[in-house]
């Protein structure tokens, strides 16, 4: 496990993309973490290898997780670990929009968090 999450990230690819397709905050061991943020270091590692379906499971993970923060009565952790891990991609462009999302949910602001995964969904499937 690297920088506090908890995945090993010399696991196999498939692996890695079963986790990412599981959400974090029902995970014991990443309960106090910002589910975000685990899903979104599952990510950059599976595109640093070149995975294919890497952007699909963050983008499906991610509008679930988003759709759950919307709903009432659900408490998950809003507390942002690493505000520097946007840097873990080279795409600057995808590395804001990354910030400003998770900007957004730490506030508890899910409609601009929604237009920002849109962008973010865009941004990883051009065209």
């Amino acid at each position: 496990m690297h920088n506090n999450v908890p995945f090993d990230a010399d696991a196999p690819s498939r692996k890695l993309l079963r986790l990412l397709r599981i959400q974090p905050d029902q995970r014991a061991e990443t309960e106090a973490l910002l589910p975000e943020s685990v899903l979104w270091r599952l990510y950059c590692e599976l595109r640093k290898r070149g995975e294919a379906q890497a952007d699909t499971h963050f983008l499906r993970s991610l509008s679930r997780l988003l759709r759950r923060r919307s709903m009432t009565g659900i408490d998950l952790p809003t507390d942002d670990p690493d505000p520097e891990e946007h840097k873990l991609v080279d795409d600057p462009m995808l590395a804001e929009l990354w910030r400003a999302y998770k900007r957004c949910i730490c506030s508890r602001r899910t409609g601009p968090a929604a237009q920002l995964l849109r962008d973010i969904e865009g941004c990883l499937s051009p065209g």
